[in-house]
Order: structure tokens, then C-alpha cells, then sequence
């Protein structure tokens, strides 16, 4: 009789990292979360520590094996998804001489824009599909270059933080296409470095890791790491690709017109396409999955971690409530939230909190309410937050539709979608079904999916539909549709019009914490 077989599925997050394992049919046996802090002193600044992260991922693996009966033999593969666009300066040893500088970091703000304004940004962005934007690489690199100049010629190599894990587990410093394809370095028609981005920069290929599929797989992890992880040493580690595009795969968001939605702390909504294509008005990405399927989108700043924010801020007294009763405070407000007639009775939320991404990529953009009056309460405003929300994710939609046309069918996953209100609002905002797939780690089965293909047990991609599920179907309600449709315009209306109103209270609260 045959062993059974398993694969572990890796997600380093923004807030933690998450390992599951799978059985080869993709049901989950087991998995481990581990958290991490995101430092972040000021609205610019927002870093992680880069070995407590590495550690993250030795003790979810170790976890997994323990809490399993999986012998290392038994293990397959571990497959590796990762938060895009982190930068890590390290030197010539590997040492990190930084921090792991995030996505939600934004001290390269003015040099994005100046990038943007007056050295060729929107060509070079047509080649690299990474919009000009502090989030960027790019745009990390070019401020570090020129603020930062003892510490950048310093530099022996710029990484991200899923290259800094495979050297230290295997001394060899690769890139997936995918991750490289989130770093407005990589030109992605030629599989290759661009060379414009490059001396924007002022990096060398050298000074970057080696570029390989999103199948690669390195082998002969040090025998430390087999060792506390439980894995065998010669258990292949596919490099994998980033978390956005396998979440569209774990979705089983991969056939033309089908649009995933991903709201977790922050959010994204992408569709698979079959060759790289850029947006002439520069408001999407353009990202590798393979060299055969890219995806394209906008991720937006701002997502569940705003309920967070309105919960602490707003809900105290309910929080205090759940937990004398013993349930969920997120359950409790929901119920309360519920009764708020849709729309919030014409508040209006924008969720610009952290700035923004898609579809205003402008790191100024600051949240607001519209339309307060004294008849509105806490529970009105908590509504608009959600509403803000999934208003923000529409306003991507409708960029991507001018390339793809309405779509099809809408997926949807991440935290949000383990609450029915907020399912509800997406599918009256988007005036469109929504589906919730079974598996909420969608990163972890996107991975795992595809070191199936890498590794030669799967003919195609597309076996991740034997092994995802549909738990909740949303339909849109008609009479609520309606008024998201008149609220709209409104809100789109806001935004474009605030843009030197945010600049200004941005320069004013960034020179307030300067005291």
C-alpha cells in the first residue's frame, strides 16, 4: 500500500506567516500562523524585522510536521507565497543593514512622484507593469539612493523578504518572475531586468538576485533548518510566486472574465490574462504567475484592517458586550450595523487611511466621511466604513473593465468574507454574484497547486478546480443596487477632486510628527 502523500503551502504576510499542509487532494490536514509586529513610528514608516519573519517560517513548518503524522519522506514539496514589493539592503555577507522596508512604507513619496513627473516613470511602469508609487521598489531604490548614500553604496545586494528566507535556508539568492515582476524592475516582455529602471535606480545586476520561474525549486536545505523544521533536506522548496496571484490561483480564478476579490488587511481584485498588458492611464499592475498566465489588477491600501479601526475606535462599549456574552465583537457589530439602511442613510466613506494604491496610486490621499448630519450615529458610520471599502475595490473594477469588459463571474476571499453583511455589500456595490470559495487560505492552495505543476503531477493549473469548493453565493439586491449606483458617482466625484486638498493636509500632518 502506497504512503500517503503531502505538500506544505508557505504565506510570509504582512502581519504573519502561515503554513499549511496539505494532502496531495488538497484537503488540509494541519496548519501554524505565526504573527509579527509592523513597525510603524510614523504614517511613512512601516518595516518589519526581517529575521523574526525568517523565524516565522521555520516555526509554522516545524509546527505543521509536529502537529501531523507526516514523515519528512512524505512531504513533497514546500511551495512559497509572499507579500510583494519589501526591500531588504543587505551586505556582502547577507547581513541585513535595514529593516524589511514594506509595501505600506511611503518615505519615497516625493521621489515616486519626481520618478513619475520628470524621469520617464509612466514609460518605464508600460515595460514593468508596477505603477509609479512608493510601494514600488523602484521607487524605494531611487530614495535610498539619493537619501540615503552611505547606506546604499554600502549595500551589497537590494532583496526581497522571500529572497532573504532561500539564502538562508540554501545560501543562493533567486527571484520568482512574479515577485520580480511586482519590483518596477523587470521588463515583462523579455523575462529580464530593464535596463532604463535600473540606472534610475542605480542598481547592477549584480546587486540583484538571479531571475527564475515561479516553478524553480531549489534543494539541499542546511541540515539546521531540516533539522528543527522536521523536513528532510532534500525536500525540493518551489520558489513560488506572490500572494496576489495565488490567490486568483487558490480561488480557482484563473479562466478569462473571472475576477477575484481579496480583502484582508488590506485588499486587491485581479483576472488572469494570457500574455502582459499594461494600462495607458497607469492605474493597474501587471503581474507574472507564469511565464504562460499574468495577472492583472489593482490592490488597494485600505481593507479589513479599517474595521479593525472602527471597532477600536468607535465600538468599545459593544466590545465590551461581546465579551461578557462570549462572542465575536465583529459578529455583535455586524447585527448592529445590519439594521443601517444601505447607503448609511447618504454617508459616504472614503477609506484613504494609509493612502492610497488603486486606483488614485497617491500616497497623500487621506479617509474622510461625506455627508454628516446629526441624524447619523456610530453604527451609520461604521456601515459607510464598510461600504468605503468595497466602493474603493468597484472603482478598480471599473479601470480593469476597459480592458477586459464586464466579467463573468466574481470570487471572492480573505478575512472579510466571514461576514455575511460585508459579502452582502459586494454583491449590491458590484450589482453581480458573488462566490465565496471554501478555502479562505487561497495563498497557501495557489502555492501548493503550483508546485503540483512544477513538479510534474499536474498537467495544468487548472486541477485546482477538483479541490476548491463554493461556500456562500451572494446575489445582488436589486432595490439596495440601486442606491450604491446613485451613491457612486459621488464618491468617485470626491476623490478626483481632493487631490491638492490632500496633498496639503499630508504635508501638514507630515510635518507636524517631525515634532
Amino acid at each position: 500500500m502506497s504512503q500517503p502523500a503531502y505538500m506544505i503551502g508557505v504565506d510570509i504576510g504582512t502581519t504573519s506567516t502561515k503554513a499549511v499542509l496539505f494532502e496531495e487532494n488538497g484537503k488540509v490536514v494541519t496548519k501554524a500562523d505565526e504573527e509579527y509586529p509592523l513597525y510603524m513610528p510614523t504614517s511613512s514608516i512601516a518595516e518589519q524585522d526581517p529575521d523574526r519573519i525568517f523565524r516565522a517560517v521555520i516555526q509554522t513548518l516545524k509546527r505543521v510536521m509536529a502537529q501531523s503524522a507526516a514523515r519528512p519522506e512524505q512531504v513533497l514539496f514546500v511551495s512559497f507565497s509572499s507579500a510583494m514589493h519589501s526591500v531588504i539592503v543587505v551586505d556582502a555577507e547577507g547581513k541585513p543593514l535595514t529593516r524589511c522596508i514594506t509595501w505600506g512604507d511611503n518615505r519615497s513619496a516625493a521621489w515616486a512622484e519626481r520618478l513619475k513627473r520628470d524621469m520617464n516613470g509612466h514609460e518605464i511602469y508600460l515595460r514593468t507593469g508596477t505603477p509609479i508609487h512608493p510601494m514600488s521598489p523602484l521607487s524605494k531604490l531611487l530614495w535610498l539612493r539619493h537619501d540615503h548614500q552611505v547606506l546604499f553604496q554600502n549595500a551589497g545586494k537590494f532583496i526581497s523578504i522571500k529572497e532573504y528566507v532561500f539564502a538562508k535556508l540554501f545560501d543562493e539568492y533567486v527571484v520568482d518572475y512574479s515577485i520580480a515582476s511586482a519590483t518596477g524592475l523587470m521588463n515583462l516582455q523579455k523575462l529580464d531586468w530593464e535596463e532604463e529602471a535600473l540606472d534610475v535606480a542605480g542598481v547592477s545586476r549584480d546587486q540583484l538576485s538571479r531571475l527564475v520561474p515561479t516553478t524553480y525549486a531549489l534543494k539541499g536545505m542546511k541540515a539546521v533548518f531540516a533539522e528543527e523544521t522536521g523536513l528532510a533536506g532534500s525536500t525540493p522548496f518551489i520558489v513560488g510566486a506572490s500572494d496576489g496571484v495565488l490567490s486568483n490561483l487558490g480561488m480557482n480564478a484563473i479562466e478569462p472574465g473571472i475576477v477575484a476579490a481579496t480583502i484582508g488587511t488590506s485588499g486587491a481584485i485581479r483576472t488572469v490574462i494570457d500574455q502582459p498588458s499594461t494600462d495607458p492611464k497607469g492605474r493597474i499592475f501587471c503581474y507574472a504567475l507564469t511565464e504562460k498566465h499574468w495577472v492583472i489588477g489593482g490592490a488597494v491600501n485600505n481593507g479589513g484592517m479599517l474595521f479593525r479601526w472602527a471597532r477600536d475606535e468607535f465600538a468599545a462599549s459593544e466590545v465590551e458586550t461581546a465579551k461578557r456574552l462570549g462572542i465575536d465583537a465583529y459578529d455583535l457589530l455586524t447585527k448592529i450595523v445590519e439594521k443601517v439602511s444601505p447607503g448609511s442613510d447618504g454617508l459616504i466613506f472614503h477609506p484613504y487611511m494609509t493612502g492610497e494604491r488603486a486606483p488614485l496610486w497617491n500616497a497623500n490621499a487621506r479617509g474622510s466621511f461625506f455627508g454628516l448630519t446629526m441624524h447619523h450615529r456610530k453604527e451609520h458610520m461604521i456601515r459607510a466604513v464598510l461600504e468605503g471599502v468595497i466602493f474603493n475595490l468597484y472603482t478598480v473594477l471599473l479601470a480593469m473593465g476597459e480592458r477586459m469588459g464586464r466579467p463573468k463571474k466574481i470570487h471572492a476571499t480573505g478575512g472579510f468574507a466571514r461576514s455575511s453583511l460585508w459579502r452582502q455589500i459586494m454583491a449590491d456595490i458590484f450589482d453581480q454574484e458573488v462566490v465565496v470559495p471554501q478555502s479562505f487560505e487561497s495563498s497557501c492552495l495557489g502555492a501548493v497547486v503550483l508546485g503540483l505543476y512544477a513538479m510534474g503531477r499536474a498537467d495544468s493549473l487548472h486541477i485546482v478546480s477538483r479541490m476548491v469548493g463554493d461556500t456562500h453565493v451572494h446575489k445582488p439586491i436589486r432595490e439596495h443596487a440601486e442606491i450604491y449606483h446613485e451613491l457612486l458617482p459621488i464618491y468617485i466625484k470626491i476623490a478626483r477632486n481632493m487631490e491638492e486638498e490632500y496633498e496639503a493636509i499630508a504635508r501638514f500632518q507630515q510635518k507636524r510628527e517631525r515634532f
